[in-house]
């Protein structure tokens, strides 16, 4: 594996979450320096040693709501 992409959002009660794009891996946490800290975290441990991605991919989703 190449690659890992991981979708994040924004949460509710603040801070943001992160999850993988296949592989079951889930993360948080309050700031984004932390958050990129935990994938990685995430990821090592998800995977056997050499077995994990080379990147990883963020891909931040944002919502905005316009009033009509």
């Amino acid at each position: 594996m190449n690659e890992i992409i991981f979708q994040v959002e924004e949460a509710p009660e603040g801070g943001y979450t992160a999850h993988a794009l296949g592989p079951a891996i889930f993360t948080e946490a309050e700031t984004l320096d932390e958050l990129r800290s935990m994938v990685r975290d995430a990821v090592r441990c998800h995977f056997d040693e050499g077995q994990g991605p080379r990147l990883i991919r963020l891909h931040f989703v944002h919502d905005e709501v316009l009033a009509a």
